[in-house]
Parts: structure tokens; sequence; C-alpha cells
């Protein structure tokens, strides 16, 4: 195999598949990239078994092969050459040689019929949709997937996929995000879990216009123009979420989200370190929050203005889950929804753009008496 690329669009395209290298794998073989040419075109494939990524590369192509190449030290040398061509050839015995018109480089890297396979789902279904629709999508749900691998199904997000849109669903058992968008849609009704890492990849590499996702029983691939990304599916029930949404709430709360997460961040300061609880007061027209570390004799309490309808009440939330509730919305005005001080709180946009709903809920804590 042989071609020849710039240094700065092989960075690039490599850059764009090491998410999928294991930090420490079980496979030598895990730990390379696979180098495919078939005319000018190369292919750059990297998987931990679970996911794989795969680029392509324009190059002045010279002879078609492949080879697995060790991914970090290849990388640590290109990031270190200025902006210059490469030319890039393997020998029968997958002796690896990149030169510069400075100097050469070798490595040993290994056949490419020993890289693992990744599926193709041919018998999957492809969906297409702006690539706005799951950045948005992606960005509002990964801060609430679990991490408890005791609850896998939560470990990553629940794509529901229908003729009206597409609902994405995520939980810790403490937060929950399900944000819609009619932006994605199928004529049949399509139900997955994609796990954490996959999305992360998939946030990193979109960077065109329109993404295209197929879906089979086993594998999801996410495509944006060059980059593709593969993920095994997490073969599990999801919970049943909707049951722990409050549907009864006949208290409503209208504020500014910004400075609502400003005060929140201020006052819980002064929280239990073990707890961190912050308590809201709810009364006409204002909100108090407070929170107090009693082995530190420490307290802190704000008063907001607001729009309150419903009688008064206290209920405690954990401040870090409240905080990451309303960083990861950017509205400017939020509505809260309550009913009593043991039951969830739920957060939605003031306004909901045309096309889209959020709701996003935090579990409270029971509230220490003072």
């Amino acid at each position: 195999m042989k071609f020849t690329v710039n240094s700065s669009q092989l960075n690039s395209g490599l850059s764009a598949v090491v998410g999928a290298v294991p930090g420490k794998a079980t496979l030598p073989i895990l730990e390379t990239i696979l180098f495919s040419l078939e005319g000018n075109t190369l292919k750059l494939t990297a998987t931990d078994l679970e996911i794989a990524m795969i680029q392509t590369v324009e190059v002045d192509g010279q002879e078609a092969g492949s080879v697995s190449v060790p991914a970090k030290r290849l990388l640590e040398t290109l990031r270190q050459l200025p902006d210059t061509p490469v030319t890039f050839a393997v020998d029968d015995q997958q002796s690896i040689t990149f030169s510069t018109d400075k100097g050469t480089y070798k490595l040993v890297g290994e056949s490419g019929e020993d890289f693992p396979g990744v599926p193709d789902l041919t018998d999957g279904t492809t969906l297409t949709c702006e690539s706005d629709v799951l950045k948005k999508a992606i960005q509002k749900t990964l801060f609430a997937v679990s991490n408890d691998d005791l609850r896998p199904a939560m470990m990553g997000v629940f794509f529901t996929v229908t003729s009206e849109g597409t609902t994405f669903v995520a939980t810790d058992g403490h937060r929950l995000v399900k944000y819609h968008d009619n932006g994605l849609s199928s004529t049949e009704t399509l139900t997955f879990i994609v796990p954490e890492k996959a999305l992360n990849q998939v946030l990193k590499s979109i960077h065109s216009d329109a993404s295209s996702v197929s879906v089979s029983d086993s594998h999801v691939i996410f495509e944006h123009g060059d980059t593709v990304v593969i993920s095994r599916l997490i073969n599990e029930q999801y919970p049943n979420y909707e049951s722990v949404i409050p549907k009864d709430n006949d208290k409503t709360l209208f504020i500014d989200r910004e400075t609502l997460l400003a005060t929140v961040k201020r006052v819980s300061v002064f929280s239990s370190t073990t707890t961190r609880q912050i308590r809201l007061q709810l009364g006409e027209n204002s909100v108090v929050l407070r929170a107090e570390d009693l082995d530190l004799s420490s307290e802190a309490k704000e008063s907001l203005a607001c729009d309150y309808d419903g009688e008064t009440m206290e209920i405690g939330f954990n401040a870090r889950y409240l905080g990451d509730v309303l960083s990861n919305m950017n509205h400017e005005q939020v509505r809260f929804e309550f009913s009593t001080p043991n039951r969830a709180g739920i957060v939605k946009p003031a306004t909901e753009e045309e096309g889209k709903s959020l709701l996003m809920l935090v579990m409270p804590v029971m509230l220490n008496t003072y």
C-alpha cells in the first residue's frame, strides 16, 4: 500500500476515529487503526468491539491495500509535524514507512485482515434528519445518563421513533430528561438504547448539515458526511419512566433561568458536603433558597422574584442535580411544576420551540428540620 497526503489531513482523520481506540485493550490489535486504501480514498477504522468509527480521507493513492497501524505513536508523530506532504508506504511484511521532505519514520503494523470486522447493517432501517436534530437531542440528554453498572439499561439514551417524531429519554434515578423532536421520524415504530460513549463520539463527529441513522436489532449506525459511528445497542428493557412523572401538578413557578442557576450555585456553597441539600420555599411572587451545613455552622439564604401560582410549599433538592438541569437548558425563562414536597419537580421551557418539547425532572430530597 502506498499513498501521499498532507499531514494535517491525515491527523484530522485519525483524530476523528481515535476516540474508539480503547485505553487498555485486551487484544493488542484494538490499539491499532485500520488503514484501507482503494483508489484515492483512504478509509480509517477504529473499534473497541462495542463501538467503531470510520473516517474517509482523500489522498493521492498509488497502491491499494490495508494495514493495521499503531494508533498512539502515529498520532503523536503527526501532531508534531508541520502541515507538509507525507508519503505512507507498507511492504509485504507490514513494515510501515512514512516520510516527509525532512525525515523518515518507521513502524511495524499488523495485517489488515486480522482487524475485527464491523457490521454493515444491510438488514437495518435507515432514517435521515438534519444533523442539528441529533446534536440538540444528545446535548440535552447525555448529562442525565446513569453510570451505574447495576442498571445497564439506564447507561444510554432511550430512543422512541414514530411517525410523529423521536422521543429521547435519559435518567439516572435522580434526574430525568424527556426531549421530543419531530425532525426525526419513521413510518414504523422503533425503540432502542444507545450507550453514552457512542453518543459522545456522535456529538464530536457531527460536522455536516445532514445525518442518517440506521438501526438493526443489535446495532445502530450514525453517518454524517465522511464520518461513521457504529455502536452496539444496549440489549435491556428501559424502565417505565412515565410512571415517575407527576401528572397532577397544581403549583407552577415561572422564573429567569440564569438568575436561578446563579443563586443555586451561590447558596449551595453553604450546603452540607454530604447531602448537597438546598431548599426552595415557594410563596406569592417570590422563592426563597436556603442551605445550611450544621457541621460547619454555616448557612445561606436568598430571595428571588418570580411568578408563582399555588399554595405555599417548601421542597428540597440536591443542589448539583438541580444545577445540572438548569445548566442543560438554554431558555431565558423556565416553568417549574410541583405537586407535593415528596414528589418530583418538573422543569420545562416557559415557551417551547415549534416541533420540539422538553421536560426535565428532579427528584426531591427529604428536608432536614432546622
